[in-house]
């Protein structure tokens, strides 16, 4: 049990690599918050854990407020904070035509604004348990595509405020702030999303070699199971770190010549 007993608050967990995460944490020992906007959906995912183990709150964090109702609900309920797992995260297509300053605000108010504060929020708990933070970037961080203009943004301004707060926040606070940085992974909503854009449902079974030497692309679970590390007090002191993970060498990598065909990553 890596995390037991730890209380974790997990942003974006009724769907996806959150779920997984939230799910994960509960398996090593953890009670969770569960965020998300589907109370559907977060009542599937408290089944499947235990309501022993899980509450739930929704609300979109961009709302006014809502990061610090977040934190109060989540110290009202299990008295600390241990650990909070930033994933929540607005994927929006985008480019430079497409872009305002509007939509680029509304994009960076989940994506990075909302993390921010709630890290801001919970900080005097995670002091007090001299807790951690893990941020859900993603490769894109690093320049994105072309249609993903503004998430990529987000996802790059994230990754400096982890960094950043990485060394100010260990320093001063005992608070550790990594990131995690996911390839292109197979959740409910990509497989949605890339159906929707005209691929067929099973697009995820046939893809090519150079996007995915393995065969497949990621899994959630897998994800999760790396993020374990971060939440747990394995990590060490380590501090404003962010950790890639994909099944091929994001930068300096040659692409095929002919990608019109191919299905952009997360």
């Amino acid at each position: 049990m890596r995390l037991k007993d730890k209380v974790i608050i997990v942003t974006g967990s009724t769907t996806g690599i959150g779920k997984a995460i939230a799910k994960r944490c509960v398996a090593e020992g953890a009670k969770v918050l569960i965020h998300g906007l589907e109370l559907d959906w977060a009542n599937d995912v408290v089944n499947e854990v235990g309501k022993e183990n899980a509450t739930i709150y929704i609300e979109d964090l961009s709302n006014d407020g809502a990061c610090e109702r977040l934190v109060h609900l989540t110290v009202k309920t299990y008295g600390k904070i241990d650990a909070v797992v930033n994933n929540a995260a607005k994927v929006v297509s985008s480019n430079i035509a497409t872009t305002d300053i509007d939509f680029l605000e509304r994009v960076f108010q989940v994506n990075t604004f909302s993390p921010f504060m709630l890290i801001k929020y919970a900080l005097p708990y995670l002091t007090a348990s001299k807790g951690a933070v893990l941020n859900i970037g993603s490769v894109n961080a690093y320049s994105g595509e072309p249609n993903l203009l503004a998430y990529s943004m987000s996802k790059g301004a994230l990754m400096t405020m982890t960094r950043n707060l990485g060394d100010t926040l260990h320093r001063e606070n005992g608070v550790r702030v990594n990131q995690i940085n996911p390839g292109w992974v197979l959740t409910e909503t990509e497989k949605k999303r890339k159906h929707d854009h005209g691929l067929p449902e099973d697009w995820y079974k046939d893809l090519p070699s150079v996007y995915a030497p393995a065969g497949r692309i990621l899994w959630p679970e897998e994800i999760a199971a790396a993020s374990i590390y971060w939440l747990s007090d394995e990590s060490g002191p380590i501090s404003g770190q962010v950790v890639d993970l994909e099944q091929h060498p994001f930068i300096g990598r040659n692409p095929p010549k002919d990608t019109s065909t191919i299905p952009p990553k997360k």
